[in-house]
């Protein structure tokens, strides 16, 4: 019987070995952490996202420079693969009004704890064994690429198969297991990476003490953002993000995050054009700003005219002169694109995902590693990036399927 070693717990790991379990392959799933999918579980517990509903055209170019490779593996196991796949688990889905597509509980517990009872269960093919624990170093000097050598808590151990499966994450939220340390074990051996970067990540600003002080931790709602990069490419979107203590962070800040990041990476900072209204006309704006206040204060009157407070009017005082505050038609103009400055993306660790990692360039399509023949790569080690919203984890599921296939096809050749 064919043995394959899976490394790492995750979705692209646990879904590599239910390919490989399912078509009666032996599959040892080695991980580092005390139990399985740890991060699977965190991102779900504000309701797990599984996927989006939008075409599979649109779907396909959330992955950016690499839609074309990702379409690949989305066309085998895309959007409505992994709602049918969550069927089959007893777990039902059903599509929120922005397109995401969650379980009907919300929560990736039960659907977690039915996937493994399925990996573990004979009836469904080989039942996968786990062993926790095991975290990889690398290869004995002089020893096949499937011989791989692990630290335990006995001690050094080495496992041999006909083929490996490296899922071992990104290298974000490094405490759920994902560290990157993979990246100079593959290098010393010749794999292509690209340098891993934090993706959906917030980011630094300078703010005053005040500021910090009376607003870090509110959100910014019914705003819009544009930003325009070197090459004319413009991101604009209607949303919410938070301000915090260093910086800025939350789903609009994400959603444009990559070609933020790209754009400090260039030049050292970047700055996108703030919206505090996007849903009134600048002459609108203007008009009210123009309307006679009497004796009443420059935030009263801002208050009452156009119902700009807290953090909103904070926010213009803290990036406004005195004398734009009090000229009508620059702070009208500020109003409607207030330029917001960004001094470097906040620490990898703190990322909800990562960009970089194994080049598609590297792999075969059947994700094997060019330079170490009969090893995979899947999940979020691989070099893509998608924005939240179901992207992610159904990226994650479909490279975990295509290296499952890749695998079958590898042993079907060399048996």
């Amino acid at each position: 019987m064919k043995k394959v070693l899976v490394l790492g717990a995750g979705p692209a790991g646990l879904m590599a070995a239910e390919v490989l379990s399912a078509a009666g392959v032996a599959v040892l799933l080695v991980d580092a952490m005390p139990s399985v999918g740890r991060k699977f579980l965190l991102a779900g517990k504000g309701g797990l996202n599984l996927t989006h509903a939008e075409p599979d055209t649109v779907f396909a170019n959330r992955y950016g420079a690499r839609a074309d490779e990702m379409r690949l593996m989305l066309d085998s196991f895309g959007s409505p693969q992994v709602r049918l796949w969550a069927k089959s688990l007893g777990i039902d889905t059903f599509v929120g009004t922005s397109g995401r597509v969650f379980p009907t509980d919300m929560k990736a517990a039960p659907l977690l704890r039915a996937w493994l009872q399925r990996l573990r269960h004979p009836k469904f093919g080989q039942s996968v064994q786990f062993f926790m624990r095991h975290r990889w170093v690398g290869w004995k000097t002089g020893a096949h690429n499937t011989q791989l050598t692990f630290e335990s808590i006995v001690g050094e151990v080495q496992f041999q198969a006909d083929a490996v499966v490296l899922a071992l994450g990104g290298a974000s939220w490094p405490r759920l297991g994902s560290n990157g340390a993979w990246t100079d074990l593959l290098q010393a051996r010749g794999v292509g990476l690209t340098p891993l970067l934090p993706s959906n990540c917030g980011f630094d600003c300078k703010w005053s003490k005040f500021f910090v002080e009376r607003f870090a931790g509110q959100a910014l709602k019914t705003v819009a953002i544009r930003f325009c990069n070197e090459q004319g490419l413009i991101f604009q979107r209607k949303g919410e993000f938070v301000v915090t203590s260093s910086g800025v962070e939350g789903s609009l800040i994400y959603s444009a995050s990559s070609l933020m990041r790209d754009e400090i990476r260039l030049h050292g900072e970047a700055t996108f054009y703030l919206d505090l209204l996007p849903d009134m006309a600048p002459e609108r704006i203007l008009t009210e700003l123009q309307h006679p206040r009497g004796s009443r204060s420059l935030s009263n009157h801002l208050k009452s005219r156009l119902r700009l407070d807290g953090v909103k009017l904070a926010l213009l005082y803290e990036l406004l002169s005195k004398a734009d505050m009090h000229a009508p038609a620059l702070l009208a103009k500020a109003i409607k694109a207030l330029p917001v400055n960004l001094r470097a993306t906040r620490p990898i660790e703190e990322a909800i995902s990562t960009a970089g990692g194994v080049q598609f360039e590297a792999m075969t399509p059947g994700l094997m590693l060019k330079a170490l023949p009969g090893v995979f790569c899947a999940g979020e080690m691989l070099d893509w990036e998608a924005p939240t919203g179901g992207y992610l984890l159904t990226g994650c599921l479909a490279s975990g399927h295509r290296a499952g296939e890749g695998v079958l096809d590898y042993l079907r050749a060399s048996s």
